[in-house]
This record gives structure tokens, sequence and C-alpha cells, in this order.
């Protein structure tokens, strides 16, 4: 266990690499073949040549904090853009040993969304090139002989600038491989940051399971990692815990888990995820020193697990469809539509919806909505969702959704097949409000349902906008696309004001769909602020889940068809509605009388 341990963590990458530097620029000379292992945006372990047929690659070494990329990566990203129809590929390589993957990611999702991007936990790809500063460039011919390694031009240096760069050589030797000739000028001198490799862990005594990594996993991974959760195994114990330690120490220094996929600060979201470095390390430096036990006296207590199979308690009112639905053994199932069978003869009010399935492995995402009775079902009724990875909808007290009189509620549901005939029972839970309901929760749904992906496309833009009317307070987000969907950057502009960056998903995850909860009363937008949604979609061979990368791919409901989605939800600031509810069955009542 031991070695298979040390085989995978990255800490002891990051303590080889730390022994190993990248070499200087003349241990890696100019035609040598480039090959090296990285990380590519959704983990997967990747090699340049899966790049498939270039005309030439062009690598530029990264980190979040270094200045001068900070400057360059918008130009990087204009030349991928322009020489991606000629057959070029630029990557974008982070190499800093504190950038996570998603941070790293949002970076270039935001600057220079037409690059594909790497992460060099390792610093491989770097030891093959033989970089060792970031703002270097890589050219790489057809057949991935390095042919360029220096600047991307003169303007920017290490105190000060010039207005504009009198050479372009980056851009010089990618126009020598494209022709055909040898590079003028093979070599440049680079103004960047040294690349840190990634440190060995800290010396010290060696972390327990009972003292040490069980507090880890109870306050990260046991809300899924649990019996009844939605992870493939449990983390209760050591034993657990030690059967999946090899593993455990790859994603968590990797970033992989727990699941999060929005970029930036980790304050910015109520429920956003993830290890702090300290966390991380110690999860490391366990598996390095050999998974000890420790004292059964340090071991806290159990961490409290939900009894209810609803998460969000006891529902009120329970709704079943009708019949049970029954799916083939392989196959795709076209979207299954249903009526819930209860009528809603009065305005009811609820503060808290979930969609349940009996059989959970083979319903992929269900969609609930308001409609009345003999309307299709239609988005424009939102109300709530079923994905993996997301949350049932839970409102703060005081808040609730109005369920209008005379209406219905319908679910749309993608199933997926198992491999044998399978059956399923959709039921959805109501909780009805306790405190009086002062706020209405409303959704603005921004979408783009007309657009055409052209095969091959790695970062196709889509976007669409949608204004809130009213000042408004945000609850939080939600977005969703279909394979591939690749990032999506959020921004809200005030009338008269600048463009804010409110969420930028670099890494999107189909199958890991969670929402974006702001703190009560952390967001609020002025009427007629304007929501724009950004996405890019990668409908290349370089996209391991994308269908057929020759396909022209158009919105369609079927998973090889594509959507675009973003769901702000927020409530009005001045409203007050002053409502008593009766908690049995969620109708407005009278007031108490308060003599």
């Amino acid at each position: 266990m031991q070695r298979r341990a040390r085989l995978v963590g990255l800490w002891l990458s990051g303590a080889l690499a730390a022994q190993s530097p990248a070499p200087p620029a003349a241990a890696v000379p100019p035609g040598a073949v480039v090959d090296a292992p990285f990380t590519d945006l959704r983990w997967q372990s990747r090699r340049l040549h899966e790049l498939g047929a270039t005309t030439a690659t062009v690598l530029y070494f990264a980190t979040i904090e270094c200045p001068i990329v900070q400057r360059q990566l918008p130009r990087l990203g204009e030349l991928a853009r322009e020489f991606e129809p000629r057959g070029v590929v630029v990557l974008v390589v982070n190499v800093g040993p504190g950038d996570g993957l998603v941070d790293a990611a949002g970076q270039v999702a935001t600057a220079a969304p037409a690059a594909v991007f790497a992460k060099d936990f390792d610093l491989a790809l770097a030891r093959a090139c033989g970089v060792d500063r970031t703002g270097t460039a890589v050219v790489l011919d057809r057949d991935r002989r390095l042919c360029y390694r220096g600047r991307v031009d003169d303007q920017h240096g290490y105190t000060g600038a010039r207005p504009e760069a009198s050479r372009h050589d980056l851009r010089e030797a990618l126009a020598d491989v494209l022709a055909g000739r040898p590079v003028a000028l093979p070599a440049t001198e680079v103004s960047g940051c040294r690349i840190t490799p990634p440190a060995a862990p800290a010396p010290g005594p060696a972390p327990t399971f009972a003292r040490d990594v069980l507090p880890i996993l109870q306050r990260h991974c046991q809300e899924c990692h649990r019996p009844g959760g939605e992870a493939p195994f449990p983390l209760l114990d050591e034993a657990q815990a030690k059967k999946h330690a090899a593993m455990l120490a790859e994603v968590v220094a990797q970033g992989r888990m727990p699941p999060w996929y929005g970029a930036g600060a980790r304050d910015v979201f109520a429920n956003h995820r993830g290890l702090a470095a300290g966390e991380r390390e110690t999860v490391a430096r366990w598996v390095e020193a050999g998974l000890p036990g420790g004292d059964p006296a340090d071991l806290p207590p159990p961490r409290p697990l939900p009894t209810s199979a609803w998460r969000i308690g006891e529902p009120d009112l329970v709704v079943e469809v009708k019949a049970p639905v029954r799916l083939p053994a392989d196959g795709t199932v076209p979207y299954k539509y249903f009526v819930l069978p209860h009528r809603f003869e009065r305005d009811t009010w609820v503060e808290a919806v979930e969609i349940r399935p009996t059989n959970a492995r083979v319903l992929h995402h269900c969609n609930l909505a308001r409609v009345r009775l003999g309307e299709a079902f239609s988005q424009d009724g939102f109300v709530t969702g079923y994905v993996p990875g997301g949350d049932p909808m839970v409102m703060e007290p005081g808040t609730a959704v109005r369920i209008p009189a005379g209406s219905a509620l319908a679910l749309q549901a993608h199933y997926v097949t198992t491999g044998e005939p399978e059956i399923d029972r959709l039921r959805v839970g109501f909780r009805f409000p306790r405190v009086v309901v002062q706020k209405e929760m409303q959704v603005a749904i921004v979408a783009n349902q007309r657009f055409e992906i052209p095969p091959g496309a790695r970062a196709h833009p889509v976007r669409a906008t949608r204004k809130v009317p009213v000042d408004a307070e945000g609850i939080g987000m939600f977005v969703h696309m279909h394979l591939r969907g690749r990032d999506m950057v959020v921004t809200a502009t005030a009338p008269g004001g600048d463009p804010e960056r409110l969420l930028v998903v670099p890494n999107y995850n189909f199958d890991w769909q969670q929402s974006y909860r702001w703190a009560p009363g952390s967001r609020t937008f002025a009427g007629g602020t304007r929501f724009e949604a950004l996405a890019h979609f990668d409908n290349s061979a370089w996209n391991p889940f994308n269908p057929d990368p020759a396909a022209v791919v158009r919105f369609g409901l079927e998973t090889t068809d594509e959507m675009m989605y973003l769901f702000v939800f927020w409530v009005a600031r001045e409203q007050a509605l002053g409502l008593h509810v009766d908690p049995r069955t969620g109708h407005e009542r009278p007031a108490p009388d308060p003599r």
C-alpha cells in the first residue's frame, strides 16, 4: 500500500520535481520531439499527440499571479483564434504549484478562451521543453519537434514596458514553421517568473487517521461518501479510508474532490466546497507515511448523518407519478413527460421542493415546472430540477415559491440505460412554510436556442442575456449544457454601470451539475441589471466526451444535442407580502388575532 500510494501521490511528484527542476534550455535542443504527459481541464491525463493532426502547436507556460502572463494571455487568445483555421493549436500550460486546476482554467476561460488549457502538475511538460520561466512560448511543428523557445514579444520586461512591441518573436517563429522554413530566431530571452517546483511534504510528525484525517473527511467528504449518499463508496471509518487511500491522495491533491467547478475566491458562494492547502497536505503526508491509524482516543465523535431519505427533511406533501417507468437494457431513451396527479385548487406556497427517483442510477436529470392543465411542459414555469451533484430547492425562512391556483406540476425526465432492464417511479416532496412569507422566489432564465456549433470547433462561443425588472436580491445561479459544453462566464451590468463578473465555470461537468448560492442578503442588483452568459462549446476530437466531432450541433433535448441555460434565482428587494401560510396545506390563512 505504501509503495502504491507513493506512485500516485502528487506531493511525491512535487518532491521529485523539486529534486529535478526544469533543465536549462540548452539541455533540450531545437529539434527535440515533445510529447510529455499533462492534465486537461477535465482532469484527464493527456499527451500532445492527442491534439490530432496540427500544422503547429504553441505552448505557453503560465501561472495565475505572474504579471507578465496576465498581460500576455489575451494576446495568446487572439493568436489562438486567428490561427485555428490554419490548423494551429495554442496550449496554455499552468505550472503554478499552488494554482488549483479550476482557478487556473478559469483564468484561461476568461482571458484566452480560444486556447486549450493544460495543467502541468509535476512539470513534466516544462522539463520536456526546457522551460524554467513563465511567459515562455514554445513552438512545435507538425511532428512535435521543438522549433522555437522564448518570449512572445519584446513589449514587457521586468522594470517596464514599451507602448508597442518592436518584435513579435512568437508570431514570426510561427510564420516560419507554417511556411516550412527554419525559424530565423529559434531562441530568445524571456522576462518571466521562475517556475517553482511543487514543495515536498513538510517535515514533522506524520498525521494519523484518528487525529488528523478523519476530521477532514467529516468536514468535506461524508456528506456524499456515506451509505445512501451520491458517492460510490463510504468514507466513514479507517478501514474504508485505507481501502481508497491512494486514490484519495490523488484526487485531493489535484482538487478533483470535493467537487467544485466555480473558479475564484472561496468566500463568494455560501456552498463552496474545497480543502484548504494545509488539509490537502495532511492527507498527502498521511498516505506517504504509510497510513498510520493513531490513538483511538483521538477519534472525533461521528458526524451526524441524515436519517430521512429526503434531503429537505420529511415532506408535508409527497406526490408520485401514476405508474412506474420501465426502461430497456440499452439504447437511447426519449425524454419522458409526466403530470403529477395533484391539482392545486388554491395558491400554494412551498419553501422546499425535492425530486426523488426510486432508482437513482437510471435518472440523469429531471425538471419540474408549473403548467395549466392541458398545457405542455415548458421551461417558462420552471420550479426546480434534479441533476447529478445538484441540491434540492430549499429556501431561506420567509421566502417561498408560489404554485398558482388551478395549476398542475409537470416533470421532464431524462433517463439513461444501464445494460439491464430497469424500473423507476418519480416522487416529488414539498415542505410548506412555517413562518410568515415575505418574498416570492423568481427565476430569470438566460438562454439561447438559436446556435449552430460547427464540426471540430474547439471553443465555439454562444451568448444570451436577460434583465431583472426590479431591484433584486440574488439567491443563486445554476448553469446547464450538455456534453460539448466547456465553460460559461456570467456577468451582470447595472444600468449605466460596468460589467461585473459573477461566475466562471471553466470546466463544466455534465455528470456533476451544482448550484452556486450566495449567502442571504449578500448580493443585490438594481432594476434593469442585465445578466449575460457567454458559453464555449468544444465540438472537437480533443473533447473526450464528444459524441461526434463531425456533426453540426444545434439546440435540442437529447444529450447528443446541446443546450445553453443560465438560471438566476432572485427575490424583489422591496417585496413584503406578509402572508400567513397553513403549514399543513401551504394555503394562505388569516393572520392570527393579536389580542
